[in-house]
């Protein structure tokens, strides 16, 4: 008897899942925070589920460039999308700016930091700072081209703890492997981030802007759903949302 009736809601209503798609998502570690409930509204709004990839974007970039089967790569920077669309693999001809990402310094709750400043990296109390890694992660560059122009870079360059990438490098910090860590404003305004310790801004005119950038995958049967995503990305309400949670919009 169910079967039956679920043979006649098809007959019915086919167009309800001929109209389900899947949206094949490569996106920037820092976006883990964020994504979540973003998908949720898109899914909710377009009837399109996206399912995602989180990973450094150097490695993300390298996968989409030997073929992976991604629709869209949400980058942290515009240079790893810039890297798929020279090797062909891109839409566009260039990326499209979609975000502007913010740095910070983390520490634990009592992790003897205090006060938590850039110059107390250089004390000898601190023994261990994470960063991402500076080949893979916009972020750890970020990080390596603060500590070198605030003079920092020397005295610290031996406490580095190397991630993967900014989830992992946030993860290091917070479970006690590392006393601090360069993070994305993203990671740390987490609710468990924010209740397990507190940052600090590093001065954005020392590091170059993090502005992160996005390519429709050349290959994508999802091409339109794809760009349909990333608009959606772009529209005012969303883009609130991102910068509540760490994200400036691109003007």
């Amino acid at each position: 008897m169910v079967r039956a009736v679920a043979l006649i809601f098809l007959l019915i209503c086919p167009g309800l899942f001929a109209q389900t798609k899947t949206l094949r998502l490569a996106a920037a570690a820092d976006l883990q925070p964020l994504l979540p409930p973003i998908l949720t509204a898109f899914r909710q709004q377009t009837g399109i589920v996206v399912l995602p990839s989180y990973k450094s974007s150097a490695v993300l970039a390298a996968q989409i460039i030997n073929g992976a089967p991604f629709d869209l790569f949400l980058a942290a920077d515009m240079s790893f999308p810039q890297r798929v669309i020279d090797a062909g693999k891109g839409i566009e001809a260039h990326p499209v700016a979609y975000a502007r990402g913010a740095l910070v310094l983390w520490t634990r709750n009592g992790s003897g930091i205090e006060p938590l400043s850039l110059s107390a990296l250089t004390g000898p109390e601190v023994h261990t700072i994470a960063i991402a890694n500076a080949q893979h992660a916009p972020y750890g560059r970020a990080a390596e081209d603060a500590l070198q122009h605030l003079g920092l870079f020397p005295a610290t360059r031996r406490k580095l703890v190397i991630a993967e990438n900014i989830a992992q490098t946030a993860q290091y910090a917070d479970s006690g492997n590392a006393q601090a860590g360069f993070i994305s404003l993203t990671s740390a305004l987490t609710p468990r981030l924010r209740a397990d310790g507190h940052y600090i801004a590093v001065p954005q005119a020392a590091y170059a802007p993090i502005v992160q950038g996005a390519v429709v995958v050349r290959d994508s049967a999802n091409a339109a759903a794809a760009q349909r995503f990333l608009d959606f990305l772009q529209s005012p309400q969303i883009a609130r949302i991102m910068a509540a949670r760490g994200l400036e919009p691109i003007h």
